[in-house]
């Protein structure tokens, strides 16, 4: 099991490249499984998360292929097989559920275990499940599968989202494209993820409505084609490698990131004394005058982002007076606090929030991720930490983040990962 080792104190300076979002890629490539045929994805990071759903429509029937100069493209297409998702690769992700949707649109039925991924919460998927109810599919659960049918068609529906939720949008959303008449989606997520897969949606041919917004309006159509769609850059791999160069008191440039998709991210760094600016070659990131203590609470898009806390909380670990995370989102986000804690870093959690004093630096210390956001907020308390750290299971890390050792060790950072 692989480990990255950190020798912290070292500035960034330069340019890291920012790759193809892991969060807009699976929904699309779930699409795929809406036409016979070929879709055509650019810009896709090599993740073990894009393996896996690779992995997973391949079993349905759909050949995935890396194609392109660069090897930054996915082809995927052909007949559709098979119309269970196994538990033995639905488990290692959570969003493997979002095929739920498009084979259900597809061909009228589907088995698909309940997820798995990242134990950071329960993440019911009764929201998914009840908006495809409304649509005329009969559901039960058996043995651990989620097993759904319709006779004919799905048919177009008004639905509520009781509250925020992306996994929902994303398979409703799906659905909804090749669902029989006008479907309302509510209260819908508004995340640049959301966006993405409508525009890819659209270029297949869907009719999609509200695009951006919390009410979309889909109507259905008979068929999809094929369609090629450039994927929109990572704003969480940009927000951590921004947390990266605050940590550090470095300036980087982010290649191809877009400070439009940060949200709250950019205005709480630059209250934090981070200085958040576009450059033609994307977004350049430095600290300005100290890094100091803001607070933040994890909310749906515009808000400040779930998958940033594990990184800010970091960051605030090493930032002058104190600070309060408040996490609205999942359960059990917190998992990170005891490893960090163990680098020097003063932390108090009372029931969702938790409470950070900054301290002058961190000390290295062997710690160990457990999860994926969680692994990369140790990475970059390492990156500030006197003497050497160790990150043990760093497979999650690999979930989410392509080549973290490579991308940082460019801009002067000494890290490695070691192999066991």
């Amino acid at each position: 099991m692989d480990s990255i080792r950190i020798v912290g104190g070292q500035p960034l300076h330069g340019e890291i490249p920012i790759g193809g979002a892991k969060n807009a890629t699976l929904p699309l490539m779930a699409a795929g499984l809406l036409t016979e045929e070929r879709l055509t994805l650019t810009r896709v990071p090599r993740l073990a998360d894009i393996e896996t759903m690779a992995e997973l429509l391949a079993q349905h029937g759909i050949a995935v292929e890396r194609c392109g100069n660069d090897g930054r493209s996915l082809s995927l297409g052909g007949a559709i097989t098979n119309t269970e998702a196994p538990y033995d690769i639905v488990r290692k992700m959570r969003a493997s559920i979002l095929v739920l949707g498009p084979l259900l649109a597809r061909m009228g039925e589907a088995r698909v275990s309940l997820p798995g991924g990242c134990a950071i919460g329960t993440r019911p998927v009764d929201l998914h499940l009840k908006g495809l109810e409304q649509m005329g599919a009969v559901i039960e659960l058996e043995a651990g599968y989620v097993v759904a049918r319709v006779a004919g068609r799905l048919r177009g529906a008004t639905i509520i989202f009781p509250t925020v939720s992306v996994g929902a949008t994303e398979n409703l959303l799906m659905a909804a494209s090749l669902a029989n008449g006008q479907t309302v989606l509510r209260n819908a997520a508004r995340e640049p993820e959301i966006v993405d897969l409508c525009h890819c949606l659209v270029a297949m041919g869907a009719r999609i409505g509200g695009i951006g917004t919390g009410e979309l309006v889909v109507e259905g159509v008979d068929r999809l084609h094929a369609a090629t769609h450039a994927i929109i850059p990572d704003r969480i791999e940009t927000g951590t490698y921004a947390c990266a160069v605050a940590i550090t008191g470095g300036d980087v440039v982010l290649r191809d990131a877009r400070v439009d998709h940060l949200g709250a991210v950019s205005r709480v760094l630059e209250e934090a004394g981070i200085g958040v600016t576009e450059v033609p070659e994307g977004v350049r990131v430095r600290r300005l005058n100290g890094l100091h203590g803001a607070d933040v609470m994890t909310e749906p898009y515009p808000g400040f982002p779930t998958d940033m806390q594990a990184q800010f909380m970091a960051l605030m670990a090493v930032a002058e007076g104190a600070s309060m995370i408040t996490e609205s989102i999942f359960e059990n986000r917190f998992m990170h606090v005891s490893e960090l804690t163990r680098m020097g870093a003063r932390v108090n959690v009372h029931g969702a929030s938790a409470i950070v004093r900054g301290v002058p630096s961190l000390t290295g210390a062997p710690v160990m991720a457990t999860d994926l956001r969680a692994s990369s907020s140790l990475i970059l308390a390492g990156l500030a930490a006197k003497g050497e750290t160790v990150v043990s299971r760093v497979y999650h890390l690999d979930r989410g983040y392509e080549d973290v050792e490579g991308k940082l060790s460019a801009v002067g950072a000494k890290i490695e990962r070691i192999s066991e």
